[in-house]
């Protein structure tokens, strides 16, 4: 049985830091698949369209009757574990340093027979359950799991080298004022995590859940303001190189659409948002890049909380959407810059929260607590992509399916 990850001892400065390496990343397009639904985490992969024969690796066209429309397809999880090995010499630098690693064959339930990361728990030709997983390089892999939970499974490893997973590690959210902040730094430090920092802009003004974040053991609030540089650097310069999690949840929600809405609430939108979302990256990610294999409590992720408007668009909060929508332009980029160290970025698209902006809204509205839990919930399994609530999903499956009609829809206030 895997054995509980023990906390990090204090890090001797003295010490190299051991710099990211990443494992092999090279696919074809097919095969960006995988990891497009490792990061939604779902166990998908590719059916052919014409006999339906189930795909594995990805290819362009299918092995049984080399049909070409190949349709990625939620497939079972079970499998049986055939053979497996512990591999103690490579001559991948990624693998070198964390050796030895277990990998087998397993017999799908779905089909195929693949070759598979394993994790320690799972015993000799065994029944596994099957995942889709990130590895550092932002690639979908394979692991076979235990077929039911095992104490302190996600302590494995392996397990742990490719998840996002809050134990042991201190996390930076941005905004203490934001109605999840609270339940957010509850449920990370219920998750494991180390520490939790609160960043709080302009500290001279009192809102109702100051005093229960100051009671909480193991939180502590900080000045930060993320459309003030000044204000970053100090950070930075103070916890930059303890801040292994950032939970970018700073935001300027204002109803409004194009034309009746005050101009400068479309800028402060923007300044909090996107250019928000850049100042943070300045200031921290140089730090959170070169700590990506810093041991137990390395950095690991970076979560941006968007609105789920920002797929479509939304004519009642113009200006909010808009600075949404540019905060995910600029994550994507955020996302291929911080891989080299290994960081995952998450998206948490939020549906429109219960809180006192979104008030004549009718329901369902997110709360607070639930964004939080599906936030946290995100982490331990080491997606790229959540989304929280009902309105979430829905404009998520919706804009997969039809992005101009979910366009056309939003326009008439669908």
């Amino acid at each position: 049985m895997t054995e509980p990850l023990a906390p990090p001892p204090k890090k001797n400065p003295q010490r190299r830091t051991r710099l990211p390496t990443l494992p092999p990343a090279m696919r074809s397009r097919a095969g960006l698949g995988l990891a497009l639904a490792a990061g939604q985490g779902r166990f998908a992969l590719q059916c052919c369209a014409e006999c339906g024969a189930v795909q594995y690796p990805p290819r362009d066209a299918c092995h049984q009757c080399l049909a070409t429309d190949l349709q990625w397809r939620d497939q079972p999880t079970g499998g049986q574990l055939l053979a497996e090995t512990r591999i103690h010499a490579s001559p991948d630098p990624y693998f070198r340093e964390r050796l030895p690693w277990r990998a087998g064959t397993v017999q799908l339930d779905a089909g195929p027979v693949v070759l598979a990361h394993v994790h320690g728990d799972v015993a000799r030709e065994a029944r596994v359950r099957m995942a889709l997983r990130l590895d550092r390089a932002g690639q979908g892999v394979l692991m076979a799991l235990p077929e039911r939970e095992t104490p302190h499974m996600e302590d494995d490893p392996m397990l742990r080298e490719m998840g996002t997973h809050p134990r042991h590690r201190r996390v930076l959210i941005t905004d203490a004022r934001a109605p999840e902040a609270e339940p957010l730094a509850r449920a990370l430090l219920d998750a494991g995590a180390a520490h939790v920092f609160l960043g709080l802009a302009e500290g001279w003004r009192p809102f109702p859940a100051c005093e229960r974040i100051e009671a909480i053991e193991g939180v502590t609030l900080h000045p930060l303001d993320v459309t003030d540089a000044e204000s970053l650097a100090d950070l930075a310069g103070s916890i930059g190189g303890k801040v292994d999690i950032l939970i970018n949840n700073a935001r300027h929600i204002r109803p409004g659409g194009v034309i009746g809405a005050a101009l400068h609430d479309t800028r402060d939108a923007l300044e909090v948002g996107a250019l928000g979302l850049m100042r943070l990256a300045h200031a921290f990610g140089p730090a959170m890049r070169a700590r990506g294999a810093d041991g137990v409590n390395s950095a690991c992720a970076w979560v941006n909380v968007l609105p789920a408007q920002a797929l479509a668009h939304d004519p009642g909060f113009a200006g909010a959407v808009a600075a949404g929508a540019a905060m995910r332009a600029l994550s994507l980029s955020l996302r291929a810059e911080l891989r080299a160290g290994g960081i995952r970025v998450l998206h948490a698209h939020a549906g429109p929260i219960d809180d006192e902006w979104h008030q004549p809204l009718p329901p369902p509205k997110l709360a607070p607590a639930a964004l939080a839990r599906a936030i946290v919930q995100g982490l331990e399994q080491g997606l790229e992509e959540i989304h929280a609530g009902d309105v979430a999903r829905d404009l998520a499956q919706r804009f997969a399916e039809n992005p101009a009609l979910l366009a056309r829809e939003m326009e008439g206030g669908a």
